[in-house]
């Protein structure tokens, strides 16, 4: 049984949250990087990707996150992702895609919508 593709988004304070579920591959990432441009556009440069019902993630998937994070990161914003301590545990594939290919380090990585949505505070400067 095939589990259809979907992105949804939603607000949460000054973070707009793309929660992506089923398969990111070379069919389905275009509707995410258009998601990702659509949110852009929209003036919102703080960006959650949430990957957690994502049990498949090729090469055009990868690059599509790699294009957002260049785009976010054009605006002077925030990019985070989602993969759920448990991913690293269970073999997550999208952890494991990313770290197979050396780009989960350009990611900041949270485990879910609460961390990725919390703002912690700076260094403290003298």
């Amino acid at each position: 049984m095939a589990v259809a593709f979907n992105v949804t988004g939603v607000e949460q304070g000054e973070w707009a949250v793309l929660r992506v579920s089923g398969e990111l591959d070379l069919m389905t990432s275009p509707i995410l990087r258009q998601r990702v441009h659509d949110v852009v556009a929209e003036g919102h440069h703080s960006l959650v990707v949430d990957l957690s019902d994502v049990f498949f993630c090729d090469s055009s998937g990868v690059g599509v996150l790699v294009a957002a994070r260049r785009l976010i990161r054009s605006c002077q914003g925030r990019l985070r992702l989602i993969l759920p301590d448990r991913g690293a545990d269970d073999g997550s594939h999208v952890n494991r895609v990313l770290g197979a290919l050396g780009v989960r380090r350009l990611f900041d990585v949270r485990p879910d919508v609460e961390a990725a949505t919390a703002d912690e505070a700076g260094p403290l400067s003298a």
